[in-house]
């Protein structure tokens, strides 16, 4: 199993909107202050509630994967 250098540090939140949850992670060290909510669709087209606090969408967005954040 190959490791990449580094770590992230931080904590996750579960928080209901509707009929889904989104896992909330609020990074702290290095990226102190990066908050990024995540949902699980069973379909891309799929409705969902978007709460008022839910900003930008950086789906798709390498600067955002986790093994990039390392």
């Amino acid at each position: 199993m190959a490791c990449l250098p580094g770590r992230i540090v931080k904590t996750r939140y579960i928080v209901p909107a509707g009929k889904h949850n989104f896992e909330v992670d609020v990074f702290h060290g290095r990226h102190e202050g990066l908050i990024i909510a995540e949902i699980e669709l069973e379909a891309e087209a799929e409705e969902f509630l978007k709460p008022d606090w839910l900003g930008e969408e950086v789906t798709g967005r390498p600067e955002y994967y986790n093994s990039n954040l390392i």
